[in-house]
């Protein structure tokens, strides 16, 4: 989450009333959304080096032993029932080990920004699985009409890839779509959470999942096989572990308190066209125009979902006339 560990907290705290959004707390939204579309970039460039599980096993330790740090200087604790820790581990396996391990996979063959759009799903498939798995999140109208123009993005990107011959973009992007899956499930489990102190819990899925990934690395890969970093790879690397794990879970939370679950919602809209800047400007990608129409209903369909745009339009407009 990158951005995706916003599901899990937005479900934790979901009953918290709808607050303001200062210009303080936009300026931390667009921030937020430039730190986790920059994990795009850095899961990119770490990617034409490195093997994907090293990659994961390294983020979520170094941002675990962060967020450890924070944890004793605020004086926080981690629980001790064994119900609460098992529950931790599988978030961990949730919302940390599976989608980071598929996005990673998928970054081998496309690039940030389009991985970024597909990714842009999670929000689709976490009203689809709250719908199927609890009593309180059924669908409307809007959410319907939401996740069909979602979809319909996803198929012509991805289709317009499969009908060339199964490429490996296609497959690629399929792999990035089942983080999506995996993060909707994470969102809805995170529900049992709540009340919980989601700095205490982030710490601890984040400790589940460096120790769930190290025997998995070792099963998989050679870790003491992969290259030497040069100063572009430690750079990325520090960022997706330090900036946009760790310290984008502090930043994620510091909105939460000041804006609610419903207003940190809007960072879904700005992580791609974060990414699609910076993969432009520092990897030089582009997007096809199929990857851009794919795009544009994607966002379509969670405006749609959201709901908070729409109504903000129609009163703009009833205003107006």
């Amino acid at each position: 989450m990158h951005w995706c560990v916003a599901i899990t907290s937005m479900t934790t705290i979901s009953s918290q009333p709808p607050n303001t959004v200062s210009t303080r707390v936009w300026v931390m939204i667009i921030l937020l959304a430039a730190i986790w579309g920059g994990s795009f970039l850095f899961g990119r460039v770490l990617m034409l080096e490195w093997p994907p599980f090293t990659v994961v096993f390294i983020r979520v330790c170094i941002a675990a032993i962060v967020l450890w740090l924070f944890l004793v200087a605020t004086g926080r604790k981690l629980p001790g029932n064994m119900p609460l820790i098992g529950a931790i581990l599988v978030m961990g396996i949730l919302n940390n080990v599976i989608p980071f391990s598929l996005i990673l996979i998928g970054q081998r063959e496309i690039g940030s920004g389009l991985a970024s759009v597909v990714n842009a799903m999670t929000p689709i498939w976490t009203l689809i699985i709250a719908n199927t798995l609890t009593t309180d999140e059924k669908f409307s109208a809007n959410k319907i009409a939401g996740i069909a123009l979602g979809f319909t993005g996803v198929a012509i990107m991805i289709g317009s890839d499969f009908l060339e011959g199964l490429s490996a973009s296609a497959w690629a992007q399929m792999a990035v779509l089942g983080a999506t899956v995996s993060y909707g499930f994470a969102g809805v489990f995170g529900k049992r959470f709540r009340g919980q102190d989601p700095i205490v819990i982030s710490t601890g899925q984040l400790t589940a999942s460096s120790l769930v990934m190290l025997p998995l690395m070792f099963a998989i890969e050679d870790p003491f096989a992969i290259t030497a970093p040069d100063m572009t790879m430690l750079l990325s690397l520090a960022g997706l572990a330090v900036l946009c794990t760790a310290f984008a879970y502090v930043l994620f939370f510091r909105i939460l308190d000041s804006a609610g679950a419903t207003n940190v919602s809007l960072v879904t809209f700005l992580v791609p066209v974060s990414a699609i800047l910076l993969g432009a400007v520092f990897l030089g990608e582009t997007l096809t125009g199929a990857n851009i129409l794919g795009m544009i209903l994607i966002l379509s369909g969670l405006v749609m979902i959201d709901g908070k745009i729409l109504n903000w339009a129609k009163s703009a407009f009833f205003r107006g006339a």
